[in-house]
């Protein structure tokens, strides 16, 4: 039987659960105010914890920022990777991830904008950070089921594409509506990797989804 001297819950659970409430405290603020707005005291006060709680878990407003950045990108992660299953085909995978990611960027718009807007004005080199990522993520689906890439595969030019469209949705409010890109991203995004009719042909699935024809 457990007592209060023998406790069933680990004892760092209050300090995860406050290391939590000040990242989402900054993400709110950064999507109310700008990260450069945000004050320490801003994200005491959303937390519900003291200066001294908040600097025992960060150094700075610099430390935190970059902590919710990491913790906004294992979200976007997870969607992601969550989205497809082993079975599907490397091309299949890139459709479903993108349609999740592109899901919880919507219904998290405060995620969003931190992504692809406060972050690279924050730290530009961010997007370098964003394609060492992502790059090597879609060329492993490819590598780990054994399948050939398209022989001029490059894709950093479509990625900036990508990332221009999002960023535009983004900071001209139309975070909800990101999922209206969806078959271009997807187009964009499969294009360098398996060439034009099969991104072409997995743009078109999903018309479904989005209601809307691939370009």
């Amino acid at each position: 039987m457990s007592s209060i001297l023998d406790p069933t819950i680990p004892v760092d659970v209050g300090v995860v659960s406050q290391r939590q409430r000040i990242i989402e405290a900054m993400l709110d603020s950064c999507a109310e105010k700008t990260y450069a707005a945000t004050t320490i005291a801003d994200i005491v006060s959303r937390a519900s914890i003291s200066r001294t709680t908040f600097y025992k878990r960060f150094a700075g407003k610099r430390e935190c920022f970059d902590a919710t950045l990491d913790w906004c990108i294992e979200q976007l992660t997870l969607a992601a990777q969550d989205s497809h299953s082993a079975a599907d085909s490397p091309a299949e995978a890139v459709r479903k991830a993108v349609a999740a990611t592109l899901a919880l960027m919507a219904t998290k718009p405060a995620l969003a904008q931190l992504t692809m807007g406060e972050a690279a004005a924050v730290e530009p080199d961010v997007i370098q950070r964003y394609r060492k990522l992502l790059i090597p993520a879609l060329s492993g689906l490819w590598d780990a089921a054994g399948e050939p890439r398209h022989p001029n595969a490059s894709a950093q030019v479509p990625f900036g594409q990508a990332q221009v469209l999002i960023f535009n949705h983004v900071v001209t409010g139309r975070t909800a509506q990101l999922p209206e890109l969806l078959p271009e991203l997807v187009y964009i995004a499969l294009l360098p990797f398996t060439g034009h009719d099969e991104a072409l042909k997995q743009a078109q699935l999903t018309r479904d989804d989005t209601g809307s024809e691939a370009r």
